[in-house]
């Protein structure tokens, strides 16, 4: 018989299991969203590159046509039998070749009519008899006689929509005699390309549809502040919008020829005063993204089928992998430590080195010290306070020398971080050659210095710097032991850089690259020789000034170069 507790552990189990089927579901669900909106969102890029390059032919077709008529003003104004009219009385015959002139320019482009206007605005001869003056014909001569060659879109007086040119005749004298107006019937021009895809309409200066492919669109217009279109009149059409990638989407219910959904792109056209906008429809792009979502989707469930079935060994090797983390996390930590003691073994080691200048350079301060402390009570007695304020004097400088020290010592043991600022490179170089003063000393280094008679002040921490160059030139000595002759140079260049060189006449170094790395020595560790820490440690303190270190070898031994930033006072 099942126990409460197998009961309630196989409950837990069945409930698990009907989680991780909803967020099945629930990941089909959200994947094939998302699949369905990137790819909604690329057809609707691909929808623009080819819709723009569709808006800019019907655009280019329009502009063509009308340029003809333009040129057909152009040319016919200058004609000499147009000229002939311009006498203060044509006879019948002038008037008759002018208007036959006319009348074949008119034939043989396909042009609603061609009307010859006097400057005065006076109808001086016409391809058809019937030319009505109008606002847009008077517009028109209004341009032409200030020199400009005039279009215009309109209607005639009949409601046809035409599109009008007019060019001025300017006579020897260049004043303008007359104008030629060019009249284009705008619905022998749509009759070439209606129904053509996509659906295209220009919109005149009324923010009227003036030319489209759709003929159920000609006269709808677009109000002040309206996005859409509407007709003058019956009811308002179906209309609502929104942005996508930075781009206008319409959906509309204007017919069956306009798309329900579609692309709304617009190009101005300035030369012929009309704006051309086209609807560039997305069903096939909505189409492809529910294919995609669909397949996402399968995708998505055909993965969790396969969780479901491999999920209690997914489990238990999840359950091996947290113990061996945990196994990975806890030597990690066990590896830290070891690190962190041995850093610390390193600065023992290196303060061990040092310790026999440290206490050459405190026992003389001490005994002078001393001297002066007694020379200053037996002046006391003789009352003698010129002399006591001497020694006193002494004694504080000798003090402030064995602070000095101290704070070097102790700086190289806790690397303390002291902000930067402005530092004088001889001078700490002269403060870390009296650490080991004793040492080149017993060694009879000969210690040649070329440092510059200016101090050379750099951006760095006082005692971090130190504590680098003490540690190189350590290293230096540390490589030329046993050598007859050992010789250290030292010298200072103060250019664009303040650069610190340290040469030595040693065997050289092996690895140039891997110097620096931690724990890489060519020292006897077993011996207590040193751990490889020191150029480690002091590469990263030049790295904290901004600063670098490099090694090379020479003819003669090694050489290691401190490049350094100098101290800007502004």
């Amino acid at each position: 018989m099942m126990s409460a507790s197998d009961k309630g552990v196989l409950m837990i189990i069945r409930n698990s299991r009907y989680l991780l089927l909803f967020g099945v579901l629930a990941s089909a669900l959200f994947a094939s969203l998302v699949v369905w909106e990137v790819s909604y969102r690329q057809g609707i890029k691909l929808a623009a590159s080819t819709g723009t390059g569709d808006l800019n032919l019907a655009t280019d077709r329009l502009q063509s046509h009308l340029r003809r008529y333009r040129e057909l003003a152009v040319l016919i104004t200058n004609h000499p039998t147009l000229g002939n009219l311009l006498t203060s009385s044509p006879d019948a015959a002038s008037i008759s070749k002018a208007q036959d002139i006319l009348l074949r320019a008119a034939d043989r482009t396909g042009a609603n009519n061609l009307a010859y206007y006097s400057s005065a605005g006076e109808l001086l001869s016409s391809a058809h008899d019937v030319i009505t003056a109008s606002p847009i014909v008077q517009k028109l001569l209004d341009r032409a006689l200030d020199g400009a060659l005039g279009s215009q879109s309109g209607y005639s007086t009949m409601g046809q929509r035409e599109y009008y040119f007019a060019a001025p005749y300017f006579a020897e004298d260049r004043t303008i005699k007359a104008v030629l107006v060019v009249s284009v019937d705008v619905d022998r021009l749509e009759s070439e390309w209606r129904g053509t895809v996509p659906t295209v309409f220009f919109l005149d200066h009324e923010a009227r549809v003036f030319i489209s492919n759709r003929s159920e669109l000609i006269g709808w217009e677009r109000s002040k502040n309206e996005i859409g279109l509407h007709p003058v009149q019956g009811a308002a059409s179906n209309f609502s919008s929104k942005l996508i990638n930075e781009k206008e989407i319409w959906y509309t219910n204007w017919g069956p020829y306009v798309p329900n959904t579609s692309l709304h792109l617009t190009k101005e056209l300035p030369i012929i005063d009309m704006r051309a906008e086209a609807l560039i429809d997305l069903s096939s792009a909505t189409k492809i993204a529910n294919l995609q979502a669909s397949m996402t989707a399968v995708f998505v469930l055909f993965l969790g089928a396969l969780l479901l079935v491999t999920i209690q060994r997914r489990r238990v090797l999840a359950d091996a992998n947290a113990q061996l983390e945990q196994k990975v996390a806890e030597r990690t930590a066990d590896l830290k430590s070891a690190q962190s003691e041995l850093v610390k073994a390193g600065k023992l080691s290196a303060l061990g080195r040092m310790s026999a200048g440290i206490s050459h350079e405190l026992n003389q301060p001490l005994m002078a010290i001393q001297q002066y402390s007694e020379n200053a009570v037996r002046f006391l007695k003789l009352k003698d306070t010129k002399s006591i304020q001497s020694n006193l004097d002494e004694i504080a400088k000798l003090s402030q020398r064995m602070a000095r020290i101290i704070k070097n010592l102790r700086a190289f043991a806790r690397n303390e971080h002291e902000p930067m600022g402005r530092v004088d490179v001889v001078e700490v170089i002269n403060s870390s050659l009296k650490l080991v003063e004793d040492r080149i000393e017993q060694t009879q280094t000969e210690l040649k210095l070329d440092l510059s008679n200016t101090p050379a002040f750099v951006k760095a921490g006082d005692v971090r710097l130190g504590q680098v160059l003490l540690n190189l030139i350590s290293n230096a000595l540390d490589a030329m032991e046993g050598s007859p002759s050992p010789q250290l140079t030292i010298r200072v260049t103060n250019e664009s850089k303040v650069k610190i060189y340290i040469e030595d006449m040693g065997p050289g170094i092996d690895d140039p690259e891997r110097m620096f790395d931690p724990f890489y020595t060519t020292k006897s560790v077993d011996k207590g020789e040193g751990l490889g820490l020191g150029l480690s440690i002091s590469y990263g303190l030049v790295q904290s000034f901004g600063g670098n270190i490099i090694g090379t070898n020479t003819a003669t031994g090694a050489q290691l170069v401190v490049t350094l930033d100098k101290w800007n006072d502004t």
